[in-house]
């Protein structure tokens, strides 16, 4: 018997293998969470499947996602990044990356650690929804708007409260599998 997903990754390789391996994890790793943040912002405004198809570009093009190294990018590398075909090409989203990755610095200088000060907004724990019905899943929340705000006056760029609250989404901060998904179950247990 096939397992019931959720409706949104439908039957592309990609969006299966995300869903059913990351999607909702809870992230803890600082690396992977600048990941996120990285990948998101240069989602804006585009499909989340045209990142996964490049993200393994991305990870090259960015230092293997390190913020230290993507921090210390200069106008060459923003060069060279606006030439590569393999990742989405647009300065605004480069050159929030680079700054955000600065920023990012700062917070783990501030906090000790990005993972500390981000969980912090959720008290360390995942909030579980119970939704049945993808309508029944926001795009944001008070909470994506609260972060979007703090993120923003921290110097981050293109982290709207919808880009958080997908974030929030990716690195298991809430669990929005759909309760008859698989993934909900495995992941509140």
């Amino acid at each position: 018997m096939a397992q019931t997903r959720c409706p949104w990754c439908g039957e592309d390789p990609h969006y299966r293998e995300y869903h059913d391996h990351e999607w909702g994890v809870p992230v803890h790793d600082d690396r992977k969470l600048f990941e996120f943040i990285l990948l998101e912002g240069a989602q804006a405004g585009l499909s989340w499947i045209t990142i996964l198809r490049k993200r393994e570009n991305f990870r090259r093009a960015f230092a293997d996602f390190d913020p230290e190294r993507v921090a210390r990018f200069d106008a060459g590398d923003i060069h060279k990044l606006m030439n590569n075909a393999g990742i989405i090409r647009n300065r605004l989203k480069i050159e929030a990356a680079i700054g955000n990755a600065r920023a990012f610095l700062e917070i783990q200088e501030r906090f000790g650690s990005f993972d500390r000060y981000i969980w912090d907004f959720v008290d360390g724990a995942p909030i579980v929804n119970r939704f049945r019905t993808m309508a029944e899943v926001p795009a944001e929340t008070d909470l994506s708007r609260t972060i979007s705000k703090d993120l923003k006056q921290r110097g981050f760029r293109f982290v709207g409260p919808v880009i958080v609250y997908s974030h929030m989404q990716a690195t298991g901060m809430v669990n929005d599998h759909l309760v008859d998904c698989f993934r909900w179950k495995e992941l509140v247990e």
